[in-house]
């Protein structure tokens, strides 16, 4: 007989769901006809059980989709569905415990003088109360649903915190039971966008938070008997937050006002943002010279992605689990920004992202336009001649990330000046996201997609680039055809690799996305590398400095696209000067044996062409 296959984390935290369910059902059930001095052994029984509520809402919280041993279908609507039933559950524990605890007060009272009423009254008030418990715990569990719904309307801003809580990660805001805070952006996994009195703004746990309504006074008192558990009230270190790039998105956060003003005047469509990976090109190690540098092991004392092949007198190849050719052919229905500003250039950025991480370098490709049809932007795939490489939409994509959830990031964005201000900034269009295998593990199948944007951030789900097209639609199936075919989209092509292309991408670094009109001139950085770090050295335990200047100056290049502009026209300009025999073996000819060591002609050129254009001067690399 087969062995019971194991529960994964998800499934785990579903069956603990449906046993606080049926328990919370049975305590609302004894508490309907329950006898006042059982009241406070229920009361404390409510406030256990809420507890244990939230402690699988944080277990759900931190799950993650790598975490299951098996592939899970719909996992993010899965979570989402359970994150709701949990927060139903803590609400009617809420309000069941301060039912408890207020009636501990009205089943025996004085009136004037002092004198107690008869037994029969007070028979006929518990009978009244009991009635008024049971009506009250019959709707119960439509008052919950309709504050939960009151509480994810969008013109709900402000909230009051029903309990304590302390960061648990970097970027998180810390508050206190009875404090104020306005929500700036009700995230879909729980976790929203608040500013205290103070102007902090930081993350924060739905749970934890209650409509707030000004004109009830008795609010506070009843808060004030809702035991809310701090989760973090032991002192746990504050973790780095590292999941999210938190610094890039707190920044877009504190600076999105700009946005709000804009979008309120009409310059741009509700869907525009900040754009995120603009702001995470501040940081190094999002930069291609950041990737293309050789990547150590970790024992710091080889190189992990440049290895020596003396068979063959280069460098070893290195097969990756991603490698592809990506072409952007095309965008379409790309809203319009207001006349207040002026669009400066339009853009495509992509990088490899797993949902929470960038995990490559972030790639720019200039767009095109036509200015009687400035809503279709346009590439130029396979760049050639004089043809700047910011225009090249023929992208390679290389990574040996083991993600199952990885993919290609889009994000659409323009470089804008306000023509009252003279502001300066960029501003993201709507984004989409390519999944690079399917949920069985397996490649996705090489050929055209047609991406539809989304608005926001890509930390952000269900908003829209541009609301009003949607609000335009009727109900007719026609109209909502059209009203499709007017959604803003990518197209984008997925191509699979020859033997020969596969040859000339295993060169290059593990993780590296770049132009294919100058990936020559990146094939040659790297022979030259491995010429010498590894072949050339005296001894691998000799950490001399070594003087280069095409190792010191390349990696730069790489940020620098009218440099490696240049590069690639004075390549082009020595390539003519060269003999027949000699022109076989350049990088730009199909016969070219990548398999093999170019000849030392061939490294001279490059040598030479960097350092006619870039200085004379000797670097330490």
């Amino acid at each position: 007989m087969a062995g019971r296959r194991a529960r994964g984390p998800l499934q785990r935290v579903q069956r603990r769901s449906r046993e606080l369910q049926e328990q919370v059902a049975a305590l609302r059930a004894e508490s309907a006809a329950v006898v006042p001095g059982q009241r406070k052994a229920l009361s404390q029984r409510c406030m256990q059980l809420k507890k244990s509520v939230e402690e699988n809402a944080i277990v759900l919280h931190n799950l993650k989709k790598a975490d299951e041993p098996a592939p899970v279908g719909n996992y993010n609507q899965r979570k989402e569905e359970e994150e709701k039933l949990l927060r139903k559950l803590s609400q009617q524990l809420q309000k069941l415990a301060v039912i408890l605890d207020q009636d501990n007060g009205t089943t025996s009272y004085t009136v004037d003088g002092g004198n107690q009423k008869d037994a029969q009254t007070e028979d006929e008030n518990e009978e009244d109360d009991g009635d008024e418990e049971e009506s009250s715990e019959e709707e119960d569990s439509d008052e919950a649903d309709d504050e939960d719904k009151l509480l994810d309307d969008p013109d709900v801003k402000e909230c009051i915190a029903v309990g304590n809580f302390n960061a648990q990660q970097e970027g998180d805001l810390t508050f206190k039971k009875g404090e104020v805070l306005l929500i700036h952006d009700k995230k879909a996994d729980g976790w929203w966008v608040a500013e205290n009195s103070e102007g902090e703004r930081g993350l924060v746990p739905k749970t934890y938070l209650a409509v707030y309504n000004k004109d009830e006074e008795s609010q506070e008192d009843s808060e004030e008997q809702i035991e809310v558990v701090d989760e973090t009230a032991d002192g746990t270190k504050i973790k780095k937050r590292t999941d999210s790039h938190w610094s890039a998105v707190r920044k877009a956060v504190t600076e999105n006002d700009t946005v709000e003003i804009l979008a309120t005047m009409g310059a741009v469509p509700a869907g525009f943002r900040l754009s995120t990976l603009f702001q995470l090109l501040e940081d190094n190690q999002f930069r291609a010279s950041y990737f293309i540098q050789p990547e150590l092991t970790p024992s710091q004392l080889a190189f992990k992605d440049l290895v020596w092949n003396s068979e063959k007198d280069t460098i070893h190849q290195r097969t990756t689990r991603i490698s592809m050719i990506v072409t952007l052919w095309s965008c379409k229905m790309i809203p319009l920004p207001g006349v207040s500003i002026q669009v400066l250039s339009r853009h495509v950025r992509l990088c490899l992202f797993d949902g929470n991480r960038v995990l490559s370098n972030i790639h720019t490709v200039r767009a095109t336009w036509q200015p009687k049809n400035p809503q279709t932007w346009t590439f130029s795939p396979r760049v050639t001649g004089i043809l700047p490489s910011l225009l090249d939409g023929d992208c390679f994509v290389r990574s040996n990330s083991s993600s199952s959830d990885i993919g290609i990031l889009f994000e659409l964005g323009i470089t804008y000046i306000r023509n009252s201000t003279g502001e300066r900034g960029e501003l993201s269009c709507g984004w989409a996201f390519q999944k690079l295998f399917t949920s069985d593990g397996m490649p996705v199948s090489s050929k055209t997609y047609e991406l539809l944007l989304n608005g926001g951030t890509p930390y952000e789900r269900g908003v829209e680039v541009d609301p009003s097209v949607s609000r335009r639609a009727s109900g007719s199936v026609f109209h909502q055809i059209i009203t499709l075919r007017k959604q803003p989209a990518l197209l984008v092509k997925l191509r699979s690799l020859s033997m020969q292309s596969k040859d000339i991408l295993n060169l290059l670094p593990e993780t590296l996305i770049g132009s294919m009109c100058y990936i020559h001139l990146l094939i040659f950085y790297r022979q030259i590398l491995g010429d010498a770090l590894l072949k050339d050295r005296i001894s691998m335990q000799s950490a001399d400095l070594i003087c280069n200047p095409i190792l010191a100056t390349f990696p730069q290049l790489m940020d620098q696209p009218d440099l490696m502009d240049a590069l690639r026209s004075a390549w082009a300009d020595k390539e003519r000067t060269l003999k027949r025999s000699e022109k076989l073996l350049s990088p730009s000819s199909l016969t070219f044996c990548w398999g093999e060591r170019p000849p030392d002609s061939v490294i001279c050129l490059l040598q030479m062409v960097v350092t006619s254009h870039f200085g004379r001067e000797t670097k330490n690399l």
